[in-house]
């Protein structure tokens, strides 16, 4: 694989130590700024809405750009972002930077997957997916495992300190090694692109991305005080179990990719399924300690085997579209889903059941993402039925 197929995964690993550290400093946060467990964790849905807000917009408008000069451009807005996050004051000053922060995260993703498809052979683009969101899990295994032990022992701020050092260092390595020919921008017509992401097939591989990644972090958002409410361990636990967290997000990712590579429909319908059984079982797992550990990494697994399947799938469905533009709506897809998971697990928390119950009611979403990509196949063979004058 290329080297700047590194450089992205860098850039990766930072966004990544970003959006999902907080998860595990979520009581640090709400003790020192004096709000909710929940009102905490919707600072992952205040990130995720920026991200859904940020992609479509920041890809428009930075479309005639290079494409280097794009991502060099995020991680600035990244590394300023995470520098106001350190020195806020207050619970929405912080909200406030969570979300400028987020609004480099969709374009990132979203025109990395396309200079990342770009520098492979036509029968490996799904693994230089895979690759570039190795630095997500890597972020999961070392960075956020790191980032919640240096929350817990210097305070949170130090955390995202951190951080925008990890921006900084980023920034150089893309400036290094992507290069100046993966930047040309693509010729495309905004109206024409637009009409294209608007076909019934490409919404219901979006609303597909949503109500998968919805059922993942209606848990993951919530991970530390599951393990330590449920299960019954130390909060100083919730660091080491987040490495096995960060095991599983890389041998789902790569897995992931590779049978997308080989079949993709497969792997899309199949990691679902697997999603779901998984939400479904870690209702009973959680009151083992051994148990909860080994579901911790197969949720990380389960979880990850679907990003590349799905951000494939949805690029193929768009196909006549802008490939950023329409990369960069899906990895919104995906933080909508993270935004939507976090409020359905609040208010499971907080109107009830309760915290116990938000395992089973993440379990429901991925089925609810199975029949929308049903509906998207079906669609697709009708389609491919119809006479050509009806199509025109």
């Amino acid at each position: 694989m290329p080297l700047a197929l590194y450089a992205l995964a860098a850039g990766a690993f930072g966004i990544g130590v970003t959006e999902f550290v907080i998860m595990g400093l979520l009581l640090d946060v709400s003790t020192d700024l004096g709000v909710s467990i929940s009102a905490a964790g919707q600072l992952i849905s205040g990130y995720a809405l920026g991200v859904v807000v940020g992609a479509p917009l920041l890809t428009i408008a930075t479309g005639r750009w290079p494409r280097k000069t794009v991502l060099l451009a995020l991680m600035a807005i990244f590394t300023l972002g995470n520098l106001a996050c350190a020195l806020a004051p207050a619970y929405w000053t912080l909200m406030a930077a969570r979300v400028l922060t987020a609004f480099a995260h969709g374009t990132f993703f979203g025109v990395g997957s396309v200079v990342a498809t770009g520098l492979v052979a036509p029968n490996k683009k799904a693994s230089a997916i895979a690759l570039m969101f190795t630095g997500l899990t890597i972020a999961n295994i070392l960075g956020v495992p790191f980032g919640t032990w240096l929350g817990q022992a210097f305070g949170w701020r130090a955390t995202f300190w951190a951080v925008t050092l990890v921006g900084i260092v980023a920034f150089a390595i893309i400036l290094l090694l992507v290069p100046h020919s993966q930047a040309e921008p693509e010729k495309s017509n905004l109206r024409g692109d637009l009409a294209v992401l608007g076909r019934a097939p490409v919404l219901l591989g979006f609303a597909t991305t949503v109500l998968g990644y919805a059922g993942v972090f209606a848990v993951f958002t919530y991970i530390a005080p599951l393990l330590t409410e449920i299960t019954g361990f130390e909060e100083a636990a919730v660091s080491p179990i987040l490495l096995v967290f960060g095991g599983g997000l890389i041998a789902g990712n790569l897995a992931g990719g590779k049978f997308a590579d080989r079949w993709l429909v497969s792997s899309v319908l199949g990691s679902l399924v697997v999603l779901a059984l998984v939400l479904g079982t870690m209702t009973f797992a959680l009151h083992s300690r051994a148990m909860a550990v080994i579901y911790v990494g197969l949720l990380g697994a389960a979880a990850f085997a679907t990003v590349a399947p799905l951000q494939m799938w949805v690029l193929e469905k768009a196909e006549g579209a802008g490939q950023s533009l329409a990369s960069s709506f899906n990895i919104a897809a995906f933080n909508l889903g993270n935004a939507a998971g976090a409020w359905i697990g609040g208010m499971v928390i907080a109107n009830g059941p309760g915290l116990g119950a938000v395992t089973w009611v993440a379990a429901l979403l991925p089925p609810s993402a199975l029949v929308v990509a049903w509906l998207a196949l079906r669609l697709d063979r009708l389609t491919l039925r119809e006479p050509a004058s009806a199509r025109s």
